[in-house]
């Protein structure tokens, strides 16, 4: 069995970036960001298999880190995984 893993991309309505990643077969998979409408970073972190894990970093309006969230399992599972059909699209 192969795997899928495809780059995903979303733009906010005036063309700017707002989301990078990966998905692999069908599910978001590896390191995401998220930016603000001005290009600024707003959240960074890793998914597995569509579950987000590990350290999260926020970011403030200036592109400072403001908090790091260590997401627990348990925590992360509950949502459920993030997957193609969830994606802002």
């Amino acid at each position: 069995m192969t795997e899928s893993i495809e780059p995903y991309r979303h733009h906010h309505k005036d063309g700017s970036l707002w989301i990078v990643g990966q998905t692999r077969d069908g599910q978001a998979d590896g390191y995401w960001e998220w930016f603000r409408k001005d290009g600024t970073k707003l959240r960074s972190g890793h998914f597995s298999k569509g579950v987000q894990v590990g350290e999260w970093t926020t970011y403030d309006k200036t592109g400072k880190v403001y908090k790091v969230t260590t997401i627990k399992k348990t925590a992360a599972y509950a949502a459920g995984p993030l997957t193609d059909a969830s994606l802002p699209r």
